[in-house]
């Protein structure tokens, strides 16, 4: 789950790193109330869950309420490459000597963790990396050891950080570490780090995502989720447990396991190119426990989306028999009933794969059309998306 700036400074306050204060606002007048309480210059920033916003726009400086107001209005509702501001942060403007890059992230490719760090922040750090690579000090992390005085120095150092600042980014570094840890974090990012010009160093900015697969140990991370700015489909599948990301296209799909899914999506969108460019609506792995309810509910909220012409469940018995999704599939459409309207093209392989079919033609439901191989069905199903029956 990735924060709002609001959010990730929220946290590295509660752990010790030196932020300044801030309201949120999601209108004009709320701008103003926040620039009054603060007093001074602000800036009004737009909170979105992208980078570039003050090329776009999105940042200003506020000299009074009033300014703050007008800032806000100019900021609320812009589009930032596909996000739409509905809510601004509005904190006191900092004067910047110099400004640095400080990060911690999950580094896939070594199984381990990685600090990256920088004197040349305050800009995309791709950039950095690409045109300057010696400016982006990299040191890998033993996730055992962690992040001590010791070890913040060693960054530090590699980064070249000057000596003014040196002890009080070591400081930050350990407590940005405590938060990675303490938060169950993928990663931990500020930029800029800024030195002002009392040589103080303050976290201006912030950038956070969160595992959430260690949600179950953080109740309150949940008060975190963006509901909404969530589609609400994916917002009623992850309160039904399921693993579903909304797409831009035609036909639902429904498999069991992750991969069979992406080879199905990738399958699907092949075969659309022969029917008018139809593409798969979505992506939903049911898992191994493909049992009525759990069917049910994916297709539930696979029809619950207009843009769904056609669904194509695709389902390689394993764990779970095809005789057991092919159960599912007819007492899910038993429970739906007349909510179920749109063609179901079913291609079952695997472990007792004969049974399943056998129960699907006996059940001689109107909607449901079964084809043997994964390439056909997925033909099949463009075929009916297109034609919308």
């Amino acid at each position: 789950m990735d924060l709002y700036e609001y959010q990730a400074k929220d946290l590295f306050g509660a752990h010790g790193v030196p932020v300044l204060p801030g309201h949120v606002a999601d209108t004009p007048a709320g701008a103003r109330t926040a620039a009054q309480e603060l007093g001074g210059t602000v800036v009004v920033k737009a909170q979105v869950k992208t980078g570039g916003r003050g090329k776009a726009g999105g940042v200003k400086l506020a000299a009074d309420p009033d300014e703050a107001q007008q800032r806000a209005e100019a900021i609320l509702g812009l589009d930032i490459k596909g996000h739409v501001v509905g809510r601004v942060l509005v904190t006191p403007a900092s004067e910047i000597a110099e400004e640095y890059y400080v990060s911690y992230l999950l580094d896939r490719a070594n199984r381990t963790f990685l600090a990256m760090a920088s004197v040349e922040g305050g800009m995309d750090i791709e950039e950095v990396a690409a045109t300057k690579p010696d400016a982006l000090a990299k040191i890998p992390i033993d996730p055992i050891a962690g992040v001590d005085a010791a070890k913040a120095r060693e960054i530090v150092a590699a980064a070249r950080f000057p000596d003014a600042v040196a002890e009080q980014t070591a400081d930050v570094l350990v407590k940005l570490w405590d938060t990675f840890v303490a938060e169950d974090a993928t990663l931990v990012e500020v930029n800029p780090l800024v030195r002002d010009p009392q040589d103080k160093v303050i976290a201006l900015d912030g950038k956070v995502t969160l595992d959430d697969n260690a949600a179950f140990r953080h109740p309150g991370h949940a008060e975190l989720a963006d509901t909404a700015g969530q589609d609400p489909l994916e917002t009623r599948a992850v309160q039904r447990g399921l693993n579903y990301v909304k797409l831009d296209g035609q036909v639902g799909v429904i498999g069991n396991g992750a991969g069979l899914v992406m080879s199905t999506l990738d399958v699907v969108a092949y075969a659309g190119e022969d029917f008018g460019g139809v593409k798969p609506a979505n992506f939903l792995d049911i898992g191994g426990g493909a049992n009525a309810q759990v069917m049910a509910d994916g297709l539930d909220i696979i029809l619950g989306d207009p843009a769904v012409r056609a669904v194509f469940v695709n389902v390689f018995g394993g764990i779970t028999a095809c005789d057991q999704v092919a159960d599912g599939i007819v007492q899910a459409l038993g429970i739906l009933g007349d909510a179920a309207t749109k063609p179901l093209v079913v291609r079952l392989d695997g472990n007792n794969v004969e049974e399943g079919r056998r129960i699907l033609l006996d059940a001689d439901h109107p909607l449901v059309t079964m084809v043997d191989t994964m390439d056909d069905a997925a033909r099949t199903a463009a075929r009916l998306a297109s034609t919308g029956a």
